[in-house]
């Protein structure tokens, strides 16, 4: 048994591989968590921009109804000689102005269902054949109270990158650790305990001596019981003793506790950068939030009085106190209200999957599991 006493001593060093290795798992388990989030949250907005794309164009189809009946109302006074032939030609003009912008709204609903269907990888399902996307979710906008705080201690908690850096400090350490260990001189203690076999066929030299190579005579024995003297202790030995190995020159051993020393600086600072722009990124995620909520509040009322005000200028255009072109007015500016309205619940809900993204609780709030890997 040799045990080394100053170089090569202790649990950090005997046991570095290993642990850089387990460290080294469990930070691919971080990064594959963190690209995980990304994925979810790259779907989430896919489907979000969908959904915005879908609603979007049933807004404008709502405003293309709109301005067809008062293009048949119109073509229908214009008959009996109340409206002069002018107005059907606005109205016309206007009827063409929404087709181009369903065809528009149309074309977008195509390349959003198109980027949804790549990311969930159903483009390469040869056999699957779908043709189109309906999402099932609809769009919320229920207050999410979350504090400032509160979301940053989730975060510093949570995030996979940041559990990433403190576990590469770790390793950083080990390895520090033992390159320290290794400017130390070595110095082992060593115990010995053996029995050697001296049975056997024995071989007589002249004058007692083997190096004469004349041999003048032999005592018979077995051999096997060279073997059983071993292995039964016959003749039993030991030693115990102290090894000092101490180098001539250190300049490897030294570069490497420098490079170690560096790189554990580097990864300190590495987690000190990562957890400012986790600040960073968690500040403008709740706020966001905060930001978005309101807007649906503020598009959601305008959309409102869009509406009302439609129904009143439709109401004076029957008794002449309003014109066609106040009334198609109106209607596009509630179709840009609906349109609005279905943007800002659309950005709400896509920063509420922007905060999960943020805090790193993307796979908890979706139940998403997968098997842990045991620790050495």
């Amino acid at each position: 048994m040799s045990q080394p006493l100053l170089k090569d001593f202790g649990f950090k060093v005997t046991r570095r591989e290993i642990i850089v290795a387990n460290n080294n798992t469990q930070i691919s388990e971080a990064n594959f968590k963190e690209s995980l989030i990304q994925t979810i949250y790259n779907v989430e907005e896919a489907y979000w921009e969908l959904v915005f794309s879908i609603e979007n164009l049933k807004a404008k189809q709502q405003s293309l109804k709109l301005a067809l009946d008062l293009l048949a109302k119109n073509k229908k006074e214009v008959e009996v000689g109340v409206l002069a032939p002018i107005e059907v030609l606005s109205a016309e003009s206007e009827v063409a102005a929404r087709e181009a912008d369903i065809i528009e709204a149309e074309y977008l609903v195509k390349n959003n269902e198109d980027t949804l269907k790549t990311i969930i990888n159903l483009v390469a399902e040869e056999d699957v054949k779908i043709k189109n996307i309906i999402p099932v979710d609809e769009p919320t906008y229920k207050e999410n109270d979350i504090s400032l705080d509160e979301a940053l201690l989730i975060g510093m908690q949570n995030r996979p990158d940041l559990k990433a850096s403190r576990i590469d400090i770790k390793s950083k350490d080990v390895e520090l650790s033992y390159a320290k260990n290794q400017l130390l001189p070595g110095l082992s203690f060593d115990v010995s305990y053996w029995s050697p076999g001296l049975s056997g066929t024995q071989i007589l030299y002249q004058d007692n001596n083997p190096l004469t190579d004349v041999v003048v005579g032999k005592i018979p024995g077995d051999a096997t019981k060279s073997l059983k003297d071993t292995f039964s202790f016959a003749y039993k030995n030991w030693s115990v003793g102290l090894t000092l190995s101490i180098p001539v020159a250190t300049i490897f051993s030294r570069a490497q506790f420098a490079q170690a020393k560096v790189n554990f600086k580097q990864a300190k600072f590495k987690l000190q950068n990562d957890e400012q722009q986790a600040f960073l990124e968690i500040r403008n995620a709740v706020r966001n939030v905060m930001s978005n909520y309101k807007r649906v509040h503020a598009y959601k009322t305008a959309s409102e009085l869009a509406e009302k005000t439609l129904a009143a200028e439709e109401k004076k255009l029957i008794v002449g106190l309003s014109t066609n072109y106040t009334v198609l007015q109106f209607q596009r500016d509630l179709a840009n209200a609906k349109s609005a309205e279905i943007r800002a619940v659309i950005d709400y809900n896509l920063s509420l999957a922007g905060l999960e993204k943020t805090l790193g609780t993307t796979l908890k709030s979706k139940d998403i599991k997968f098997s842990q890997i045991s620790p050495l």
